[in-house]
């Protein structure tokens, strides 16, 4: 386990990608010693794009428990391009002053792009010309076109990368033995049946 800590985050938005951070959370809450979390602006559950409602765990403007909190994981959604979130933003950027990993994919990634934190790590998303168009973007150096890309306590992944993305969060955490961990990426990246 990374540093004792034992509560991983999900943070939950309208509309939110279940799918893109379902690999991660259902392994990380099943088979490690870390649970899992909601946290969300407020304390309405959050409905997925695939229909599921998720209960609110904590409200980011109350959480206080950062000396237990291992990473922070965002999954995409469509409301990542109409908000700002700037509430996300400080608690984010408190995150990242403790050194607690942020883990992005799709739509959450262009919110970490839109407010700078980018612009010092190399990382990827869903396209170098949709960060181009964002305000607070000066990391095009930076930006690696792949599926994920881990760097500077971020892991950014694009949108078809839901295995690579787990795989690097479990990686991250320690969640098993490297080669545990490899196995459960041949598997879920290749098939069982071949």
């Amino acid at each position: 386990m990374l540093n004792n800590k034992n509560e991983v985050l999900i943070l939950l938005t309208d509309r939110w990608c279940d799918w893109e951070a379902g690999y991660a959370i259902a392994v990380i809450n099943s088979f490690s010693d870390y649970a899992v979390k909601t946290i969300s602006t407020d304390n309405i559950p959050k409905v997925s794009m695939g229909g599921i409602k998720a209960e609110v765990d904590y409200c980011i403007g109350s959480y206080k428990n950062f000396d237990n909190l291992a990473m922070i994981i965002l999954p995409g959604g469509l409301s990542w391009k109409e908000n700002d979130y700037d509430g996300i933003k400080e608690f984010i950027q408190r995150a990242v002053e403790l050194d607690i990993p942020v883990a992005a994919i799709c739509g959450a990634t262009l919110f970490l792009c839109r407010h700078g934190f980018l612009n010092r790590v190399k990382h990827t998303g869903d396209s170098l010309e949709l960060f181009l168009s964002q305000k607070n973007y000066s990391g095009q150096s930076l930006y690696v076109p792949a599926q994920v890309v881990v760097d500077g306590g971020f892991i950014t992944a694009n949108e078809t990368a839901a295995v690579e993305f787990a795989y690097n969060i479990f990686k991250k955490l320690k969640i098993d033995s490297d080669e545990e961990i490899e196995k459960w990426y041949e598997r879920f990246k290749n098939g069982a049946v071949r």
